[in-house]
């Protein structure tokens, strides 16, 4: 899937563009091409998400962000399902990061 890209395009909207594309990217590959069923979740949390998520080839890691993320129980992860696990991780992140810098250096 491409998206319109423009000069003009801020960092926000470029960084939208790449989670629409990044979605997409994993959809589709088996049945319904707007979700991820777990096989596709699981590939897209490894090779997309493995720095930040630790093991993500551990089945029973993937089953709990499945369950997790699995709103309406369909047994697949829609669009805006996948904008919540992102959206919490990047939250997570943040707090991670400034928890890291308010800390005192050691002398």
């Amino acid at each position: 899937m491409s998206m319109p890209k423009s000069e003009n395009t801020s960092t926000l909207e470029n960084a939208m563009q790449l989670l629409i594309q990044t979605f997409h990217k994993y959809s589709g590959n088996e049945g319904d091409k707007y979700t991820l069923s777990r096989a596709e979740l699981k590939e897209m949390l490894t090779v997309e998400l493995g720095n930040y998520l630790g093991n993500a080839q551990d089945k029973e890691a993937v089953d709990k962000v499945m369950a997790d993320l699995d709103s309406n129980n369909d047994g697949e992860v829609d669009f805006t399902e996948f904008i919540i696990l992102v959206g919490a991780l990047t939250v997570a992140c943040n707090d991670f990061f400034l928890e890291c810098n308010n800390k005192p250096e050691k002398k």
